[in-house]
């Protein structure tokens, strides 16, 4: 089964911030990536209300769905690598695979994949950066008419991560500014558009 547990701290940035780092580890334009995130819950929210997260990310050659799980420490990542005309597919239709490592972590958990739908999508276009530290991500991303910028290190100690960030923001001249994670931004962007 591919699985992993993801650690990661992360920070909403302005603008200037933004900027600022990108300057400060020297990232050009060539550096950068985009990625297109298609969600999926149900319409009774049987993911959120567990705190889990269901995409389809879409990368210019390569795609893959993932589910993510809380766990004590960090989320528990389960994907399944997809060609990009099986993710545009399952998009335009928004019919989740019957097979797979997400579809059957989904079945032990005791959520019917027929009751998941399409619920909103998020463009990011992004830089990584290996550090000593960890996965650095520049992200600027792009939602229900919404616009924001991000930095993500992704470690694989929490204690000594969170420690990193801090001396990385620091060193960034940046003011930690909590960001809830991009689904959740999403879906709060959409309610407050209803």
């Amino acid at each position: 089964m591919s699985e992993n547990l993801e650690i990661e701290f992360k920070t909403l940035l302005s603008i200037e911030e933004f900027s600022r780092a990108v300057d400060y580890f020297q990232l050009k334009k060539e550096h950068f990536f985009t990625q297109t995130n298609y969600y999926f819950d149900s319409t009774d929210f049987q993911l959120r209300k567990r705190y889990m997260g269901l995409r389809v990310r879409i990368l210019s050659n390569h795609a893959e769905i993932t589910l993510k799980i809380p766990e004590k420490v960090g989320l528990l990542e389960i994907n399944d690598a997809l060609s990009i005309k099986e993710a545009h597919s399952i998009v335009e239709s928004a019919t989740l695979p019957s097979f797979g490592n997400v579809y059957n972590k989904l079945n032990s958990l005791g959520i019917d994949q027929n009751d998941l739908r399409l619920i909103g999508d998020l463009t990011t276009k992004r830089a990584e950066k290996k550090l000593p530290q960890g996965l650095l991500a520049l992200d600027e991303s792009w939602y229900n008419e919404q616009h924001d910028f991000e930095l993500e290190l992704e470690v694989s100690d929490a204690d000594k991560g969170r420690k990193d960030f801090l001396v990385l923001l620091d060193t960034l001249t940046i003011k930690e500014s909590p960001a809830p994670n991009k689904i959740q931004r999403m879906m709060l962007s959409s309610k407050a558009k209803d």
